[in-house]
């Protein structure tokens, strides 16, 4: 823990990750607050899905775009315009009564403009701390970022059933602009300036380890929408067993990234952390019991804040410093698309075989990370004897003679 006290002790360091975390609260209360919402207005969970899967098409779209913006008009600017954006079309599905195009459209506007507070704090930690620390940095941040899905659904899930639906939407509204408001005032984004890009869209995805940080990253996070499903489906919604368990499992990445976060990333780092979470999410399949997935959970949980560090480690190691935001969109873009792909394998398994399937399709994404990374090994970096910062951006100086 000494490695963590003395990143805390860095000046602006502590700041910056509660007002982030604060200002990414939101992105683990959104999706059910809607459901909920919507499927009260309409009287449909299928209507409540199609505004949802807008949502999320709209966020996946919105990553590596707004990130890259970062780079033309200053963080500052892009995240208050997407973050007041935003906020209108949340408060509007809250407070206004209309037809499911209409929610549907808003759930679009609401994805698209999600702020890019992801991108831009991994952008800034570089710049904020020496290159030893840069390694448990980002090992902090993903572990921390696992009290947002441990207590965030558990707040809005009480709001929405105990207040009601519109206010849980206007609470993630007031939570969004005070936590968002927090991280735009940080001295550290008046301070750092991404340089324009000088590459189109999605040239950055030509760097491999760029690609497979995105790949693998859209397979172990459809791993673990696929182990929520399956829970869901094993204990029932309204399972006291079935928070417990989930609780558990987000656990489990949290202990295992605060006593893995100082361990220099080597080439094998990913194979074998990515290879913790295949054991356990293959130990599932043998039983639903509750303290038999509890424990394998709490064993697979260990390896995902790891497995999640070294992706924005390698990331950002392996691209110039104008590139990150969007390398980190695109990152983010791929979780997103492997959390749709996860919920609805699981889905249909679960409809058709039962809760088993769920975890078999777990066990499979996360399965097919591992050995994608042990397949791809000579493609990552080897970051123990070396600076994990961004590459510098470099162009001719012209010389008066």
């Amino acid at each position: 823990m000494g490695a963590y006290r003395d990143l805390l002790r860095t000046p602006g360091v502590g700041r910056i990750i509660a007002a982030q975390l604060t200002a990414r609260f939101p992105n683990g209360m959104t999706s059910l607050a809607i459901l909920l919402h919507v499927e009260q207005a309409t009287g449909s969970y299928g209507a409540a899905g199609l505004v949802l899967a807008a949502t999320s098409v709209g966020q996946a779209i919105a990553g590596p775009i707004t990130s890259r913006w970062m780079g033309l008009w200053g963080m500052r600017k892009v995240i208050t315009l997407t973050m007041v954006v935003c906020a209108i079309a949340i408060t509007t599905i809250a407070l206004v009564e209309m037809t499911l195009p209409a929610y549907m459209v808003l759930g679009l506007i609401a994805g698209l403009s999600t702020p890019p507070i992801q991108s831009a704090v991994r952008t800034i930690y570089p710049k904020m701390v020496n290159s030893r620390q840069l390694t448990p940095l980002y090992s902090l941040d993903a572990s921390l970022q696992e009290i947002i899905w441990i207590l965030a659904p558990v707040v809005i899930t009480f709001v929405a059933t105990q207040v009601g639906t519109w206010e849980a939407l206007i609470l993630i509204v007031v939570i969004l602009l005070g936590g968002g408001t927090w991280f735009i005032l940080s001295p550290e984004l008046g301070r750092v300036r991404i340089p324009r890009s000088k590459r189109r869209l999605g040239k950055v995805l030509a760097r491999p380890t760029v690609l497979l940080a995105t790949v693998i990253g859209f397979l172990l996070i459809g791993a673990c929408a696929a182990v929520e499903a399956g829970v869901v489906a094993t204990f029932g919604h309204g399972g006291l067993e079935a928070g417990l368990v989930l609780a558990v499992f987000s656990v489990g990445s949290l202990a295992g990234g605060l006593s893995f976060g100082h361990i220099p990333i080597g080439p094998w780092a990913m194979a074998r952390r990515m290879g913790i979470v295949a054991a356990g999410l293959c130990l599932t399949m043998f039983s639903l019991n509750v303290w038999w997935l509890g424990g394998t959970l709490l064993l697979a949980g260990i390896g995902i804040a790891p497995a999640l560090a070294v992706l924005f480690a390698i990331t950002s190691a392996s691209v110039k410093f104008s590139d990150t935001a969007e390398a980190y969109g695109w990152v983010g873009t791929g979780q997103l698309i492997g959390a749709a792909a996860g919920s609805a394998v699981a889905g249909f398994l679960i409809d058709g075989v039962g809760p088993q399937g769920a975890y078999v399709a777990a066990a499979i994404f996360a399965v097919a990370g591992a050995i994608v990374a042990v397949a791809c090994v000579r493609a990552f970096p080897d970051l123990r004897h070396r600076d994990p910062s961004p590459l510098p951006d470099t162009e001719p100086t012209r010389i008066i003679t």
